[in-house]
């Protein structure tokens, strides 16, 4: 693989990494199922959670509560390419998320969850997509309600 052809591959997947949770804060965040590969999935070992599929990752992240407010801190992204065709990635997340959000500004509080993603990409004929994601949860809380 050519060097620049290898940078271009890590940041294509580097994208997706940061893509995801743009799109689940400030996006849409069912569209999330399009950074995926058709038969993509997203797992939660400790939750006992897996997701596999677009239309599946579609309505598992379709379903989120309208008034959650969230943002998520990425970090710590290392791409490594595998092959020509795939690689693999590690990122630490930090969450901050209250339900109940009606507008305005919400005092700061702690985060509620802290954790890491590892992640398998696939090059398609549509570019990089994720094939899979699994979520590892070290510190994990319940969401709070915001204050009325």
């Amino acid at each position: 693989m050519e060097p620049l052809e290898h940078l271009l591959a890590e940041r294509a997947c580097e994208r997706l990494v940061l893509d995801f949770v743009h799109r689940l804060d400030l996006g849409e965040p069912a569209s999330v199922a399009e950074l995926f590969t058709e038969v993509g999935t997203w797992e939660w070992p400790e939750g006992e959670r897996r997701v596999e599929g677009r239309k599946a990752l579609r309505g598992y992240f379709g379903s989120r509560p309208a008034d959650r407010l969230s943002r998520r801190l990425i970090a710590n992204v290392l791409v490594t390419v595998t092959s020509p065709d795939t690689a693999e990635a590690t990122s630490y997340f930090t969450t901050y998320r209250v339900d109940g959000h009606t507008g305005g500004m919400v005092p700061a509080g702690p985060p509620v969850q802290v954790g890491h993603y590892e992640d398998t990409f696939r090059r398609t004929a549509d570019g990089w997509l994720l094939s899979s994601r699994t979520l590892f949860l070290p510190f994990a809380g319940p969401t709070p309600q915001a204050a009325s």
